[in-house]
């Protein structure tokens, strides 16, 4: 069981490592009035402020009780903690959800956690493709008319079947906008891929569906 335990300890870690987030595991911090051993400290810095969560891993067979929700909160209060965080996989008593109402205590699973992360993942990989598209879109247009058309980047009105650089960023954009305003499903207008290097789906269904349809379009531009 202990090996189980620590399994989930560096797994946990290791999740807040994918979110870009410093994580480390068994950790001994001085609080105010003792000291804690803590199993995975986060610690993110904003703006030259370091933020610190503490992270209890339960790998128990049965649900977390409301003393062990109240013991985190004293805890996180003696380190002078921005957050404390209680993982377990099979749940918590409803006296110790209650115990977390309203408090800087979040009780949760790793399962959970994980499916939450992947919008906000999402959300920062769309940004982040949006800015690439632009970026694409400026370079291209810094391309002199002559060149554009010698190396086949700039079609004729009426060309249906000839790719365009413009075309490609100007769909990317498009699609990528109504992304960020979360209005979804998308339905593909079948004119926007005939000049793409690759088929789009025809409803493109949550974020996720976004990135894979564009990510490989805009990264061969």
């Amino acid at each position: 069981m202990a090996s189980d335990w620590k399994a989930y300890q560096e797994e946990t870690a290791e999740f807040f490592r994918s979110l870009g987030l410093s994580a480390s595991t068994d950790v001994t911090l001085k609080g105010v009035r003792t000291t804690h051993d803590v199993d995975v400290l986060v610690t993110i810095d904003v703006a030259g402020f370091s933020v610190r969560w503490i992270v209890e891993c339960k790998h128990w067979k049965d649900p977390v009780n409301k003393l062990h929700v109240i013991a985190l909160r004293e805890i996180v209060a003696d380190l002078g903690a921005d957050r404390g965080i209680i993982l377990c996989e099979v749940g918590f008593q409803s006296g110790a959800i209650e115990a977390a109402n309203l408090t800087n205590v979040q009780v949760s699973s790793l399962a959970e956690l994980s499916i939450e992360s992947k919008d906000a993942i999402a959300s920062v990989r769309l940004r982040d493709l949006f800015d690439r598209t632009e970026s694409c879109r400026n370079r291209y247009w810094d391309i002199p008319k002559g060149i554009r058309i010698d190396t086949g980047l700039r079609f004729d009105l009426g060309d249906a079947d000839v790719y365009s650089g413009a075309f490609v960023t100007e769909v990317a954009e498009k699609y990528l906008t109504r992304a960020f305003r979360g209005m979804f499903p998308i339905t593909v207008d079948p004119f926007d891929t005939m000049k793409l290097s690759r088929p789009l789906p025809e409803i493109l269904a949550n974020p996720g569906e976004v990135l894979s349809a564009f990510d490989h379009i805009i990264l061969e531009l």
